[in-house]
């Protein structure tokens, strides 16, 4: 609570999308009007340049609309994202023509758009400008140690400064220091798998739609930028995906072409191209007295319903939330007791999201030729329930489950 005798109330360390998210709203709250917040990060983000290129793509959902709107980042990001207005989803052991694709439709599900693809160093740069991140005080160094002491989380930064704040929150990534210097383990596993991604040009237009099909080692996503590109995000066994990384780019573009089944013509690639190893993983501790853990630092999903950022932000908007109601409710925002209905809150949550995607992908992995069947008809099922298909867009809109109220009150 603020008039500690901490330098800090709250010490957020990892400065990236969900961790800029979180100080933007804690600053901005007025409930919590002279609380002292900082970041701990130990590289500033740059600006976005002319044709510097993040790989790096994240389909922002409406939840995460609502959320970066309150942080006072929306409208930048809003200038450089790629609104798409449908999804289109097939087997590869299917037809694109046939009964057994999904298509989503914004126009179906009464919404303007499906979300918002954005660059992610576009996002975290439109947080750091942010007014209300710009009141933040940032610690442009990496954490070195830690130890809690009483009410105070006591942090020692790789400059050698040291600092005292009622809460820390881990917003670091998957590889989280701050969980790995608490020694929070977490479940889960490497799916033995990689992602490549790169832009590609392409010879017919997207027209605002992203196009994902499911091949045998994993899905090809085709997600559209705002410049007439899209990104691509290819799963696939991490000895195929560094061959796919090797070859030139011309055959680079003929394997993605048919890998696509030639959704959008021939395509070109038109970046560099990168690999990102898959797993899952979810903390068996959210919280512990005067910590918590948000985002990437809590659970890592499989990318393939691009949920994993959106996660983060209904994370830090929940626990915004949770610190508002304990300080008017004149309890200890801090203990944990108070921290424990975060944890309750998110973690449940994002237990069902996590295993709905592991489930998708051992579903559309499986080489039977019964389960294919099975897959096939599951598919053709959904495609002609139109009830089906608008509570599966609420899903990935963000809108369906237990919503922070920033999210179910968006004005």
């Amino acid at each position: 609570m603020a008039g500690r005798r901490n330098d800090f109330d709250v010490m957020i360390v990892g400065g990236g999308m969900v961790g800029a998210c979180l100080a933007a709203l804690l600053s901005r709250g007025a409930q919590l009007a002279g609380w002292k917040i900082a970041v701990i990060e130990p590289t500033a983000p740059a600006a976005p340049r002319e044709g510097v290129v993040d790989l790096r793509v994240s389909a922002l959902s409406r939840a995460s609309e609502r959320i970066l709107r309150h942080a006072g980042a929306w409208p930048q990001i809003e200038a450089q994202a790629c609104p798409y207005t449908d999804m289109v989803v097939w087997d590869a052991a299917g037809r694109r023509d046939g009964h057994d694709v999904l298509r989503f439709s914004a126009a179906e599900a009464g919404e303007p758009n499906l979300g918002y693809i954005a660059e992610n160093l576009s996002v975290q740069w439109a947080l750091h400008e942010s007014p209300h991140v710009r009141e933040v005080t940032q610690l442009g160094a990496g954490l070195e140690a830690l130890e809690f002491e009483g009410d105070s989380a006591r942090v020692t930064l790789s400059d050698g400064r040291r600092y005292a704040c009622g809460l820390l929150v881990g917003a670091d990534g998957g590889r989280s220091r701050v969980r790995e210097l608490c020694g929070i383990g977490r479940a889960g596993w490497s799916y033995g798998q990689t992602a490549v991604v790169a832009h590609l040009r392409t010879a017919q237009p997207h027209g605002g739609t992203a196009w994902q099909r499911f091949l045998p080692d994993g899905p090809i996503a085709f997600l559209p930028l705002r410049d007439g590109r899209v990104s691509m995000v290819w799963t696939m066994l991490p000895e195929d995906a560094a061959a796919l990384q090797a070859i030139d780019p011309a055959e680079f573009g003929r394997r993605v072409t048919e890998a696509s089944d030639r959704v959008l013509g021939p395509v070109e690639l038109d970046s560099g191209r990168a690999g990102l190893p898959l797993a899952l993983w979810h903390s068996r501790e959210y919280v512990r007295p005067g910590l918590a853990l948000a985002g990437d630092a809590a659970h890592t999903i499989h990318p393939l319903a691009g949920q994993g950022v959106n996660l983060g932000f209904l994370d830090a908007a929940a626990l915004v939330e949770t610190l508002v109601a304990a300080s008017a409710a004149g309890q200890d925002p801090f203990s944990l007791r108070t921290l424990r209905r975060y944890e309750r809150w998110r973690r449940s949550e994002n237990a069902l999201m996590l295993g709905a995607c592991d489930s998708i992908n051992r579903l559309f992995g499986a080489k039977n030729v019964a389960v294919a069947g099975a897959r096939r008809l599951g598919l053709a099922l959904v495609a002609g329930q139109p009830l089906a298909r608008r509570a599966l867009v609420q899903r990935a809109l963000g809108l369906a489950g237990d919503l922070p109220t920033l999210v179910t009150r968006p004005g």
